[in-house]
């Protein structure tokens, strides 16, 4: 199993709303996607990001897969367009 974690600082936290619900949506529709969570950060801290991915996925050749689905790709220019920082973690389980 891969677990796939990504962090955005956005331009607008008023983005976050429809990022998370943008990325949720591809819950039940990418094989070898297991699971997806979205939340948004109530802290708002100076060291905070304000929206996280949580996702799991079956293996690296499913993460490949995740990555290049056109409903992923679809949501893409969104999220870029609202970030200004991004981090990201996949590791092995």
């Amino acid at each position: 199993m891969v677990k796939h974690i990504v962090m955005w600082k956005l331009r607008d936290k008023a983005d976050a709303a429809e990022i998370k619900a943008r990325l949720e949506a591809l819950g039940g529709k990418i094989p070898g996607l297991i699971k997806i969570e979205v939340g948004i950060d109530f802290l708002e801290s100076e060291q905070s990001a304000d929206v996280v991915l949580y996702s799991e996925l079956e293996s690296r050749e499913a993460l490949a897969v995740y990555q290049a689905h056109p409903e992923h790709v679809a949501v893409i220019p969104l999220v870029k367009g609202a970030a200004i920082a991004r981090t990201v973690v996949d590791y092995e389980v």
